[in-house]
């Protein structure tokens, strides 16, 4: 089978550095952590453990909630949050972070990276330092940790094995550039809608398709109302 296209996901943690150790503080700081993915997937169950280590770490100073599942908005809304104050910490895509600073978006292009370990290398490169400081620079935000989600992969009701045969396939992607033109390229109609919508959209018949790490297709159970996994990555 010939790939459709190849991207690994990167997921940035977005937010505010705490101090941690020292005496403890009389008043307590609750902050919120914001993220879009299910309460059984690895990013929420890390999140929730994180939260619980700073409480402990900081002896109470910081109590950070954590909010899955879009519970604060999609990711487009947890983002422009993050900015305005609304939400202190988020998960999300340099895809996203990328519409405040473009350059930080060079880990959602395909083909960009060989694997998981070029990614995680880059992640620790002088390249990557100076473009995390330049969103710092542009947003106020921090980038503070970048973490590999696995190769994107497709499921869909229409079989496909090439580009051509995605022609007329309705498809839902990240509302992001990259994420947009590749699909496009091959005459595909894309839908960018949101996350956490987008079961429904595959159980009525709004798109025929969606692409996401297997991860997240078994943990939205994807596999509940799509015929066929294609494995693009």
């Amino acid at each position: 089978m010939k790939a459709i296209h190849r991207g690994l996901a990167a997921a940035f943690a977005f937010g505010t550095a705490l101090a941690l150790g020292g005496m403890a503080q009389a008043q307590t700081t609750t902050l919120k952590w914001a993220h879009v993915y299910e309460p059984a997937e690895p990013f929420h169950t890390s999140s929730v453990w994180a939260a619980e280590e700073i409480n402990k770490r900081t002896n109470g100073r910081y109590k950070i909630d954590v909010y899955p599942s879009s519970q604060l908005g999609k990711e487009s809304d947890i983002n422009q949050g993050l900015t305005l104050g609304t939400v202190d910490m988020i998960i999300s895509g340099s895809s996203f972070a990328a519409k405040a600073y473009p350059p930080i978006g060079v880990t959602y292009y395909p083909y960009t990276f060989r694997n998981a370990d070029h990614l995680l290398a880059y992640a620790k490169s002088d390249v990557f330092k100076e473009l995390a400081k330049g969103y710092e620079d542009k947003t106020g935000n921090q980038i503070l940790s970048v973490t590999y989600y696995g190769v994107r992969q497709a499921t869909s009701n229409k079989p496909f094995k090439t580009c051509a045969e995605m022609k007329g396939l309705k498809i839902r992607v990240p509302d992001a550039p990259a994420y947009l033109a590749m699909p496009k390229a091959c005459g595909a109609n894309i839908a960018p809608i949101a996350f956490a919508e987008v079961y429904l959209a595959l159980q009525n018949g709004t798109v025929d398709a969606q692409e996401n790490p297997l991860t997240t297709i078994e943990a939205k159970k994807f596999y509940e109302v799509q015929k066929n996994i294609i494995l693009t990555g």
